[in-house]
């Protein structure tokens, strides 16, 4: 996830570009790059890491002119470093472009301009829609850019200058967010509102498939075939800084609504022609056949994820799973060999007993995987490949987005496993897959009509101790829900294999403790609620997660949450987002700080 920033009117670019990308380097800080338009010359810009570090290069040597764009970069194809920074170029130098998205058939247009004999600097996407519009432009760069989007496959949203056009513009985007703020005699593009605020609240919302000529003077919007057409405009009423949070009152409550995304982009390109893609592994077929044993190491949130993904690699690839928390594997002197997979999950790529647990597992000869949100952090180095998460930077201490997109991560892996164990036929990976598109839009449900959740949580907020309760995918779904509400409402949650109840944790149940049950449809259903009768027939309070269409389950519940009907082991994404928000809205109400809760950092880099 990358920010972008154009600019065209009167003031200097540079100044305008620092000012809209400082808003937007949430969306990314491995490096940042910008390109100025001015007398005969197009100047470009670019450094590795944070912003200021661009800035200073221009305080120390300035750029001059009213025509720019910018852009700081959450890295995806190629290491952070200064030649993958965008803006990219192409060989004339005349154009650059700033993209964010991943142009997934890159590898296939890349040969075809290089045999064209193009010469590429850099190892991202990105550089082939530099080279692309070279290849297209005969003196107009609106129909260059046409042209080259009908090339493209995947997301983007793009911003183009030329050297030999620099009055203007050209924006577009698919499936990756891009505004133009309409400004008085200037007009400027943004991946989101913030960066355009100081200067104007009147936004043209670009759609899917739509392209943007942009000048001082004007904004003519056009669709694919050159048809202009009319802009949907809208006005913000946001302040300033409610705006850096989307207009959400809390980054927590920001990410917990960005899930789609998250979802949608770390699930982006993994099923090409009936084959699951992860070249991350850096593993031949025969290897990853061989595998006999997998053992995934973890802390936290990451943790429950891994519970999840051990139900799927032994359902799917019949592989057995091993789930350790990170900081007991280094120490319990593992059993693995050349065929065991060890899986290190890590948000941040920084926990310090996960990378041991990494490092352990790799003396004893095993090969070491990690999943992680976040491009060159070290668990990147240390291991023999790296799946991303495609959530983007999360700044609210509780993981949210980030947990849904591992789960995502380790359902294409385990999916990939069963692919070379044979264990599951074409049809079934692709039904699978298909299944999995539809997760981004089912959470959005969720998130649409999720008014009553916050009813239910004001009934709630003096409790002193609860219970989740759930079975199979349920039980890692109960024990992050009992997490986030433990995280950021500082109310003691536990939480236990529902079965388990009448072996010790039922003692506790009275009418002041509260039960949250995972009851959404599956093959232990009828179990899970007869476990939540045990506690209602000891006066517990109980909130179910159920499935839409279930008209028996408010017979078992003072409360419940729907979610939209899976397959048995798609319904950890579902069943967690009433979790999230149960959590966040039981939060608010007692007055906590959900984003940056008490004793918590967001990555954890010592032992």
């Amino acid at each position: 996830m990358c920010g972008i920033v154009g600019y065209v009117g009167h003031r200097q670019a540079h100044e305008v570009l620092f000012q809209g990308l400082a808003r937007l380097e949430y969306r990314g800080y491995d490096s940042a790059g910008i390109a100025i338009a001015g007398k005969n010359k197009l100047e470009v810009r670019r450094r590795e890491g944070k912003l200021q570090n661009l800035i200073d290069s221009i305080a120390a040597e300035p750029m001059t002119g009213t025509t720019g764009i910018g852009h700081t970069r959450w890295a995806t194809h190629g290491a952070p470093c200064e030649r993958n920074a965008h803006p990219h170029r192409d060989c004339t130098g005349n154009i650059a472009v700033a993209h964010n998205g991943i142009v997934e058939n890159y590898v296939t247009l890349r040969e075809q301009l290089i045999a064209e004999g193009h010469k590429f600097t850099s190892d991202t996407d990105t550089e082939v829609v530099a080279h692309l519009i070279e290849h297209y432009y005969r003196g107009d760069l609106l129909v260059a850019v046409a042209s080259t989007l009908r090339d493209l496959e995947g997301a983007f949203a793009l911003t183009v200058v030329h050297e030999l056009e620099p009055e203007h513009l050209i924006a577009a985007r698919k499936d990756s967010p891009l505004i133009i703020g309409a400004g008085e005699e200037e007009n400027i593009i943004a991946s989101d509102i913030p960066a355009v605020l100081e200067y104007t609240r009147e936004i043209v919302v670009l759609h899917d498939m739509e392209l943007a000529d942009v000048s001082a003077d004007g904004i003519a919007v056009y669709d694919l075939g050159l048809t202009q057409v009319t802009p949907e405009m809208m006005t913000v009423e946001w302040d300033l800084d409610a705006a850096e949070k989307g207009g959400y009152e809390d980054f927590m409550l920001k990410e917990i609504h960005e899930q789609p995304t998250a979802i949608r982009e770390t699930l982006r390109g993994r099923f090409v022609d009936g084959c699951v893609q992860l070249s991350e592994l850096d593993m031949t077929a025969e290897q990853i056949a061989a595998i006999d044993r997998v053992f995934i190491v973890a802390c936290g949130t990451s943790y429950n994820a891994g519970l999840v993904a051990k139900t799927l690699i032994e359902k799917w690839a019949r592989i057995p799973v091993e789930v350790q928390v990170s900081s007991e594997f280094r120490y319990s002197n593992p059993i693995v060999d050349e065929n065991t997979l060890v899986v290190a999950i890590t948000q941040s790529g920084e926990t310090a007993d996960t990378l041991a647990g990494v490092r352990e597992a790799r003396a004893h000869g095993a090969k070491a995987i990690a999943i992680t949100n976040v491009v060159g952090s070290r668990v990147t180095r240390e291991s023999d490949g790296v799946i991303y998460t495609h959530a983007g930077p999360e700044i609210g201490v509780a993981a949210t987005k980030t947990f849904t997109a591992q789960i995502i991560a380790l359902n294409v892996l385990a999916l990939r496993l069963a692919q070379a164990k044979g264990t599951l036929t074409e049809d079934e990976i692709a039904g699978i897959f298909e299944e999995l598109g539809k997760l981004p839009d089912i959470v959005q449900e969720i998130l649409d009509d999720s008014y009553n959740i916050e009813a239910c949580a004001a009934e709630y907020i003096h409790a002193h101790t609860s219970l989740f309760l759930g079975r199979g995918v349920g039980v890692p779904i109960a024990m992050e829900g009992a997490l986030k509400l433990k995280e950021i409402s500082y109310i003691h949650a536990e939480a236990y294999a529902a079965g388990e109840m009448k072996h010790g944790p039922i003692a506790l149940i009275t009418e002041e403790v509260p039960v949250v049950g995972i009851a959404i449809k599956s093959s232990t259903y009828e179990k899970v609620i007869s476990n939540i009768e045990e506690v209602r027939a000891r006066k517990a309070r109980v909130v179910l997660v159920a499935t839409q269409g279930n008209v028996q389950a408010a017979n078992h519940a003072e409360h419940v949450l729907f979610v939209p009907e899976t397959s048995e082991l798609l319904s950890a994404i579902p069943a967690t987002i009433p979790l999230q928000l149960l959590s966040y809205y039981i939060a608010k109400l007692r007055g906590c700080n959900v984003d940056q809760p008490r004793n918590l950092a967001k990555s954890v880099t010592v032992e």
